[in-house]
C-alpha cells in the first residue's frame, strides 16, 4: 500500500510499503481523511523532542488525526465494526500498568502514540490499524471532514472543561490555529463570552465567521491591562505566551496550557501563587474524544470550515514545508484524502 514516510529531518515522501493485517482485537480501516498536525511538523523537521528524547526515531510515519472505514476484524467478535466508520485514540496504553487501570492511560509510560513514538504507524497511508478498544465510531450525519477532526477537537474540549466555564464567564484563547478555533466553539455552547487572539488575519477573520465576537492580534492584548479574563487557555507554540496567560488571567482564575512551544516556556510561579491561579496542562485528547464526537453530531459544534484544503499523499511534503494551495481557503487546518 503507499504511504509517507519521513526518512531523515525535512525528508519525506510516499512509499510502497507492507500492507497491515488485523491481529486479534485489531481493526484495519481504510483511511478516508487524515489531518496534518503541528506536531507532524515538528516530527517532519526533526524538532520534535521525543526525537532528541528517544521515543521517536527515523523512518516515521505520520498521520494521527484520522478517520476511515472498518474493513476487517481480527478477531470474530468484533465483526459487527465492518463497514463502520471510524476513529481511534492516539494514546494506546498497556492496559495493565497503574495509569491505565486509573483510566489515564494517556499517560501510560509504555504507551504507543500512533504516528508519533515508535511502534506504531500513523494514518497518512491507504490503511492503519487501531486496537478495538481505542475505536470509536462516528455516526453517519458527521461529515468526513468534522471526523477526521475529532482528535483535536477532544483536545479543545478538554481544555474548556477545564476552564470551569459557566454562562458569563470570560475566557481568552490565546491562538487562532485549529486548537483555538475548536476551543472557541466549545467555550461559545458552554454560554461563556468568548476572547480570541491570534496572528493570521484570515483565521481571526474565521473566528469572528464562527460566531466569536471578541476578537484581537495578540500584540492588542499583550499592550492591554493584565487580570481580565476568568480564564485563559494558551493554544499557542510560542514561548512567551504562557507567561502571557498568567498575566492576563484574574486572581483565581483558571489557566491551560495546551500548546507547546519548541523552546521551553518560562512562568514566574510567584505569580501563580501570589494570585492563587489553578494551572492545568492537557496532554492528549482520550478523555475528550466521545465528547467531542457527541458535540458534533448534534450540530452544537461544526469544525468544517476550519479545513482550508483537502490534498493527495503526494502534495503532503510540500505542506509539511509550510506551502498552500493556490485554492486553500483561510481554515488552519488542512486534510488528507490518500485515497486521491
Amino acid at each position: 500500500m503507499r504511504a509517507l514516510v519521513v526518512t531523515a529531518p525535512g525528508k519525506a515522501s510516499v512509499h510502497e510499503v507492507e500492507a497491515p493485517v488485523a491481529g486479534p482485537g485489531e481493526l484495519l480501516v481504510e483511511v478516508e481523511r487524515v489531518g496534518i498536525c503541528g506536531t507532524d511538523i515538528e516530527l517532519y523537521t526533526g524538532e520534535m523532542s521525543y526525537i532528541e528524547d528517544g521515543y521517536t526515531h527515523f523512518p516515521i510515519r505520520l498521520g494521527h488525526e484520522w478517520t476511515g472505514r472498518v474493513t476487517a476484524t481480527g478477531s470474530l467478535d468484533d465483526a459487527d465494526w465492518i463497514g463502520k466508520r471510524v476513529t481511534g485514540d492516539t494514546m494506546l496504553g498497556c492496559g495493565k500498568c497503574d495509569y491505565c487501570r486509573r483510566g489515564v492511560h494517556h499517560v501510560c509510560p509504555d504507551r504507543f502514540e500512533v504516528g508519533i513514538r515508535d511502534g506504531w504507524p500513523g494514518a497518512l497511508a491507504e490503511q492503519v490499524l487501531v486496537p478495538t478498544r481505542f475505536a470509536y465510531p462516528i455516526p453517519e450525519n458527521v461529515s468526513v471532514t468534522a471526523a477526521a477532526l475529532v482528535e483535536p477537537g477532544g483536545n479543545s474540549l478538554r481544555a474548556v472543561r477545564a476552564a470551569a466555564l459557566e454562562p458569563g464567564k470570560t475566557v481568552l484563547i490565546l491562538g487562532s490555529g485549529t486548537i483555538g478555533l475548536l476551543a472557541a466553539q466549545f467555550a461559545l455552547a458552554e454560554g461563556a463570552e468568548v476572547h480570541l487572539a491570534g496572528v493570521r488575519p484570515g483565521s481571526l477573520d474565521l473566528a469572528r465567521e464562527l460566531g466569536v465576537r471578541h476578537v484581537a492580534t495578540v500584540d492588542e492584548v499583550t499592550a492591554g491591562e493584565g487580570d481580565r479574563f476568568d480564564a485563559v487557555i494558551d493554544g499557542t507554540s510560542v514561548e512567551s505566551s504562557p507567561a502571557l496567560a498568567v498575566r492576563l488571567v484574574k486572581p483565581a482564575g483558571r489557566v491551560i496550557f495546551i500548546g507547546l512551544s519548541s523552546t521551553p516556556s518560562e512562568v514566574d510561579t510567584r505569580a501563580l501563587a501570589l494570585k492563587d491561579v489553578t494551572a492545568v496542562g492537557i496532554l492528549s485528547a482520550s478523555p475528550g474524544l466521545a465528547g467531542a464526537i457527541e458535540g458534533f453530531a448534534s450540530g452544537v459544534v461544526v469544525p468544517d470550515p476550519i479545513v482550508s484544503e483537502v490534498i493527495s499523499l503526494d502534495e503532503v511534503p510540500s505542506r509539511l514545508d509550510g506551502t498552500r494551495g493556490a485554492d486553500a481557503g483561510p481554515g488552519p487546518k488542512v486534510h488528507v484524502d490518500p485515497r486521491r
